[in-house]
């Protein structure tokens, strides 16, 4: 299980993962399975994502999505495992949600991944075993310990509990005993507002793809601020006005919601202070008309992209929302590979 380094990174990951994909209309069944998996979210989580596998299937652009679980499903041990279970991940896995907390001490962060979808259990756990994995039981339920070296040192055990054919509930191993005890007991009291759910007015739930983050919560994160705030400094207006209103954004919300073949993306950072909205929203139409004249000449069909993009802000925080259409989003994938090649 690897370690969550930055909130920084994550948040740019997801911004671009969001960036990646188009996808079908939310079905009302994974909507209710996201919901059911919420349930599970310990409400001291910092970070809380989903991913909803099951509206992205259809899409062709989604398609390079899941090239990688192709990729990784016919190298060598993985492929191994998933014929041995049965178990085909792009087409068996349908919602995906995945919480956080910051590490402590010298350990790894606690994560909790939830899978919703259709699992032959037996053939998983046979499979795991005889891979080195070992049956253990807690008063809520059973659940494996994986073998250590998928364990780094200095990182937390790592466990997975097949609960049944529908949830497989993995993570660090006190991750994993906390979720099957939330389980028994009803569930935890994210979903009603405790801790981080208290944000999840923030983003559609039934967008295919969500985050929220509590960068406060990450010391480290923190620290990348300062240092990209020092590095920018050289680079003038509006870069190092945007890092410096950065450091008073407490809250990251990023989503990814399906229009026709185009893709809604948005991302919102939580300011309380006024004059570091009015900084960060400032900056923030700054840098898009920088990308805008840089770009003007290269590539002027990126123009218009931008220009999708709008800034704005409200009470307490400052977003940016904009669409893609399936044509821009095929364009941008295709210069990105193009890059990659040279």
């Amino acid at each position: 299980m690897k370690k969550v380094h930055s909130v920084l990174h994550l948040a740019a990951a997801g911004f671009a993962f969001c960036v990646a994909l188009t996808a079908a209309a939310p079905a009302y069944a994974a909507s209710r399975s996201a919901a059911d998996l919420l349930s599970l979210v310990p409400p001291d989580a910092a970070t809380v994502a989903v991913v909803r596998f099951s509206d992205l299937r259809e899409s062709p652009v989604a398609a390079k999505l899941f090239a990688s679980a192709d990729r990784m499903a016919a190298d060598g041990d993985a492929a191994r495992f998933f014929e041995d279970a049965q178990l085909n991940p792009k087409k068996d896995v349908d919602v995906v949600v995945v919480a956080a907390r910051p590490s402590s001490g010298g350990s790894g962060s606690p994560i909790l991944a939830l899978f919703e979808g259709r699992f032959d259990t037996n053939r998983l756990a046979s499979a795991l075993v005889s891979r080195g994995g070992f049956r253990k039981t807690s008063p809520a339920g059973d659940y494996y310990q994986l073998p250590e070296k998928h364990t780094s040192e200095g990182e937390r055990t790592s466990a997975v509990a097949f609960v049944n054919s529908n949830l497989v509930i993995a993570g660090t191993e006190s991750a994993v005993v906390q979720a099957l005890a939330d389980r028994q007991s009803g569930g935890t009291a994210f979903v009603s507002g405790a801790g981080l759910g208290r944000e999840l007015k923030r983003v559609d739930l039934s967008a295919a793809f969500w985050v929220l983050v509590d960068v406060n919560r990450y010391p480290p994160a923190m620290k990348g601020r300062a240092r990209m705030e020092r590095r920018s400094e050289s680079g003038g207006e509006p870069e190092a006005a945007m890092m410096g209103a950065m450091k008073s954004v407490s809250l990251v919300a990023l989503q990814a919601n399906t229009r026709g073949d185009g893709l809604e993306l948005s991302a919102a950072g939580v300011a309380r202070d006024a004059d570091s909205r009015q900084l960060l929203e400032d900056s923030l139409k700054g840098l898009m008309a920088m990308w805008r004249l840089a770009v003007e000449d290269r590539s002027p069909e990126l123009v218009s992209v931008i220009r999708q993009f709008s800034v704005s802000s409200d009470a307490d925080s400052v977003s940016i929302h904009g669409t893609l259409s399936g044509t821009a989003i095929r364009t941008l994938m295709q210069k990105k590979a193009h890059s990659s090649e040279f």
